[in-house]
């Protein structure tokens, strides 16, 4: 047999690393704070899991592309959210991870796949399974494009809650529609802007209403507390749409017909959305007083459900120093090595945790 497991090829599963870490925090005698992870910690809406159980008899296999209410839900989200307009096709996932992951696979992609300079490890991972090659550059437009297939960016940025502009955008999406150079957009965080506005890339001030070789990738993990449920969604270029649903269609890639319920309900309840931001917002004040009150610098974080932190030291001592108050954050070599000298901290947490890990920054001081 001839086989080359591709789990090998992978590097290692970042938060692994974090054990000792953990180990650390969890014997604080008030107990561990995981502030590592952006885990919703908030109840689902009673709207979103009343759709859920209204949907939970029904028997049959359900639809790969989704059903006809949970598109029109969808594109009309993104019109009234995110101003998108002349939206080709749309496609629900089975989260956005998975989406990511897989993609430079199902669009058979077998050259460079440009990622963020810091960036989620998920990009990295999907181009190495797909037998691409990653290269992290945050200009991707003043590349040579001899090779490049696929970039992916990402405004709101996991981790540092960079917010890129209008014009930054307009460049990127120009080049690569000039080249034939797909650019997938990671917009799981884009409802969760804190200073001024965060833009899609199917926002027509972005692409002039063409939107040839654009994927938008979406999540209602982030803003409607949807993680267990693995809700996210593709819209965009309408043939790159319709290939992916082929593939999928063929791999039994479908999200769970109660789960596509609770998406609509969701996707139309945008008071839901707004008050769980205003959950995040209060915590995102609290942390960040006592992050700056502690000797951190808190860099970008204008958007998202992190802060990027740093107090001018390597991020593994600083994991230490927060483990030894209880408190579990992800460091910053996580996304790339330009990010050695922070960590990551979630305001994924309860309001009274957010207060215990104030307080004990403010003993640690």
């Amino acid at each position: 047999m001839t086989r080359l497991p591709l789990g090998a090829t992978l590097p290692d599963f970042p938060w692994d690393s974090l054990a000792d870490a953990k180990k650390t925090a969890s014997s604080h005698p008030d107990g561990l704070i995981n502030l590592s992870v952006g885990s919703p910690v908030d109840e689902v809406a009673p709207g979103i899991r009343l759709a859920l159980a209204e949907a939970a008899a029904a028997p049959g296999y359900p639809q790969t592309i989704g059903t006809q209410e949970l598109r029109a839900a969808i594109v009309d989200s993104l019109q009234r959210r995110y101003h998108a307009t002349s939206l080709g096709g749309v496609l629900p996932v089975v989260g956005t991870k998975e989406a990511i992951a897989l993609l430079p696979t199902l669009l058979g992609i077998r050259g460079t796949v440009v990622i963020p300079e810091v960036a989620y490890p998920t990009y990295e991972v999907g181009a190495l399974m797909a037998g691409a090659t990653p290269l992290r550059c945050d200009a991707p437009h003043e590349l040579p494009n001899d090779d490049i297939d696929l970039v992916f960016i990402n405004s709101p940025s996991n981790p540092t809650g960079r917010v890129a502009s209008v014009e930054e955008l307009r460049s990127i999406v120009a080049w690569a529609q000039a080249n034939d150079v797909i650019v997938a957009s990671d917009e799981c965080y884009l409802g969760l802007a804190w200073d001024g506005e965060a833009v899609s890339i199917l926002d027509p001030r972005v692409n002039d209403g063409n939107l040839s070789n654009l994927l938008a990738i979406h999540s209602l993990s982030k803003s409607s507390n949807l993680a267990s449920y693995r809700a996210g969604f593709l819209a965009g270029d309408e043939a790159l749409i319709a290939e992916l649903t082929e593939i999928r269609k063929h791999s039994g890639l479908m999200v769970p017909g109660p789960i596509q319920a609770a998406m609509v309900e969701a996707l139309r309840d945008d008071d839901q959305e707004a008050l769980q931001k205003l959950r995040y917002a209060r915590r995102r004040a609290l942390l960040m007083r006592a992050l700056i009150d502690a000797g951190f610098t808190v860099e970008h974080s204008e958007a998202g459900l992190y802060l990027w932190a740093t107090r001018g030291e390597n991020c593994r001592a600083t994991v230490d120093w927060f483990a030894s108050h209880g408190i579990l954050v992800a460091p910053g070599d996580f996304y790339g090595p330009d990010a050695h000298n922070f960590v990551r901290v979630a305001l994924t947490t309860t309001d009274d945790n957010a207060e215990k890990v104030a307080a004990r920054l403010q003993k640690g001081n």
